[in-house]
């Protein structure tokens, strides 16, 4: 039986706000839907991913900037490092590690994220899952 993870809820104060800065990062906006006075529900998805996050009102009990690093996988650190200054996004500088290269930045509200370049060797990388020092 498959499962797939599809939708994430990142809890935020100020919605239009953090829309702003969800699709200046890149995310495409896929819905925007107020349901009533107290719901409100904007998809974002980003670029070649399968899994949307989910922000607006009456969506989660969650306080807002309380998720800590969300991950996602990119192809090239340095490339999206460069891509996401020039789009004005705060992030940090790349930061190695053996087990890939990592991009930290936080949303509006704090919640925090980690992108991921897989190191050569993973196999999530298209590597054969053999480390080389093993």
């Amino acid at each position: 039986m498959d499962m797939k993870l599809e939708l994430v809820m990142v809890p935020v104060t100020d919605v239009d706000r953090a829309k702003e800065f969800y699709v200046r990062a890149g995310f495409h906006a896929d819905h925007d839907q107020t349901v009533s006075e107290e719901i409100r529900f904007v998809q974002l998805t980003p670029p070649g991913s399968a899994c949307s996050i989910a922000i607006g009102r009456g969506l989660t009990g969650l306080e807002p900037g309380s998720l800590d690093n969300l991950q996602m996988v990119v192809a090239d650190a340095d490339a999206t490092h460069a891509d996401l200054v020039a789009r004005g996004i705060e992030v940090s500088e790349v930061d190695p590690q053996p087990w890939g290269r990592f991009i930290h930045l936080a949303d509006p509200d704090g919640n925090q994220w980690a992108l991921q370049e897989l190191p050569s060797w993973s196999s999530g990388a298209g590597g054969d899952g053999q480390r080389p020092d093993a």
